[in-house]
């Protein structure tokens, strides 16, 4: 089971954004996708999520082209999770959440398995307890975590979340991180665009470093997340430590 890119290109607005990009995903493990302002991170993730189709190159799901599989089949196997946290219509969560089960239900409408996904995709997000609560009544942070539980409760093959993190104090950023950990223990596959480097660290298997629309690197966070590599890729100085507990941290010193 793999979700793959090759020589992916597109142009939007004139603007080159993807140029020939190759890449595979593993189930099992978790992928960050990192690179600065308008490097081309969160088109490649619609293109994996068939939101976008790219001018030239494909995506293949399991070897086999995104556009030759079922659309409903494909609705049950890839969760995306966008980077904006709206909702337009006035809805409590746990209706929000029930609607991740669609592409899963059959004639006879919700089953014990639905609702078993559901409520654990809920407690797996710490919403459970605003159940009831009108999901645009909610903070900005509390909306993505919603919405994350909705993807959830698709039990997904593949998770792709476009800028998780944003919005989320401390404590839900680690709880999101342990999440997306948990899903790729049990064999699905993680890709996640992330803006900051520490997180990526701590979270990834892998790493996918970009730039004007290019792969620049990708590997392991260690092989990847290198003052050298960082410097070509953002425009910055950067120190690389470990913590006591050995977690590895990324400081920007300087730019240039």
């Amino acid at each position: 089971m793999s979700l793959a890119a090759a020589a992916l290109s597109l142009t939007l607005g004139g603007t080159r954004v993807l140029e020939r990009v190759d890449a595979t995903f593993a189930p099992g493990r978790v992928t960050a996708i990192l690179g600065p302002n308008g490097a081309g991170k969160s088109t490649l993730l619609a293109c994996l999520a068939g939101l976008r189709d790219p001018d030239a190159g494909i995506v293949t799901l399991d070897g086999i082209p995104r556009t030759r599989h079922d659309r409903r089949d494909l609705a049950r196997r890839i969760g995306f999770l966008p980077q904006t946290a709206n909702v337009h219509w006035d809805v409590d969560v746990e209706t929000l959440v029930t609607l991740g089960r669609f592409p899963h239900r059959g004639r006879w409408g919700e089953t014990d398995v639905d609702r078993a996904a559901i409520t654990a995709a809920m407690a797996a997000t710490d919403v459970t307890g605003m159940a009831g609560r009108i999901v645009n009544t909610l903070s900005g942070g509390e909306r993505g975590r919603a919405l994350l539980a909705r993807v959830l409760a698709g039990t997904p093959d593949w998770l792709l979340a476009d800028e998780p993190l944003a919005g989320l104090d401390p404590a839900h950023q680690l709880d999101v991180l342990d999440c997306l950990r948990g899903i790729a223990a049990r064999g699905a596959g993680v890709i996640v665009v992330l803006h900051d480097l520490n997180q990526a660290a701590r979270v990834a298997d892998n790493v996918l470093l970009m730039r004007a629309g290019r792969i620049i690197a990708q590997g392991t966070p260690e092989t990847v997340l290198t003052p050298a590599r960082l410097a070509e890729t953002y425009g910055v100085t950067t120190h690389v430590g470990h913590t006591p507990e050995g977690l590895r941290f990324i400081v920007a010193t300087a730019r240039g």
